[in-house]
């Protein structure tokens, strides 16, 4: 793992992962630090930690869709509570990973912009991003070959490659979206990102 790199693992139906990838890149900036985005299921993850939807606790839910809004409203981002919620994300992350891990320069640069268009389209349009014809639309925008694209996503290496990547983050601790491990140290929350910029700021403690 890179010194100067900063792990950032998300869930696509991630209201907190959403928020957070809004505002990585910033933190990253003033560190000097690079970001590996990881998309994660976090359906597989809960069947480790039996864990359930955050939504499905009672009580606990109805405070964390007010929350959802309001830490928008903290940092000044756009936001809207989809209709449907949760929903699967699989297709979005086999799309990521493909970019993400791609031979050609040109494709992997194409990557954040992906996530932030898949974000964007479920948490600010409130579009339904689980089908794979959605995505392909929504990558088409931000300048992917669709084509490439459409084979890649129905392709075994690119199914094993995902369920290796969610695989190795359970392995490596990781239990919620979004998480952030950077020098081996693991922060997760959307409200650690904040601790994060204070550990990188002043070396940790």
């Amino acid at each position: 793992m890179s010194s100067t790199q900063i792990d950032f693992y998300y869930d696509y139906t991630s209201p907190y992962g959403y928020l957070a990838s809004e505002r990585i890149e910033a933190v990253a900036a003033r560190h000097g630090r690079e970001i590996r985005w990881h998309a994660i299921l976090l359906g597989a993850v809960f069947k480790i930690t039996n864990q359930r939807p955050l939504l499905e606790a009672p009580i606990k839910g109805d405070y964390a869709i007010k929350d959802f809004n309001r830490s928008a409203r903290e940092h000044d981002l756009r936001f809207t509570f989809p209709e449907t919620f949760p929903i699967g994300a699989v297709a979005a992350c086999r799309a990521t990973l493909w970019l993400r891990e791609h031979d050609d320069a040109s494709f992997r640069a194409l990557t954040v912009p992906l996530v932030h268009a898949l974000y964007r389209a479920y948490f600010v349009d409130g579009k339904d991003i689980s089908p794979a014809e959605t995505v392909i639309d929504i990558a088409s925008a931000t300048g992917v070959d669709t084509h490439a694209l459409s084979a890649a996503l129905g392709e075994q290496a690119v199914k094993d490659a995902l369920r290796m990547s969610i695989d190795s983050a359970i392995t490596n601790g990781v239990f919620g979206s979004p998480t952030f491990v950077v020098d081996g140290e693991m922060f997760w929350g959307n409200d650690r990102l904040d601790m994060l910029d204070r550990w990188l700021a002043t070396g940790g403690w």
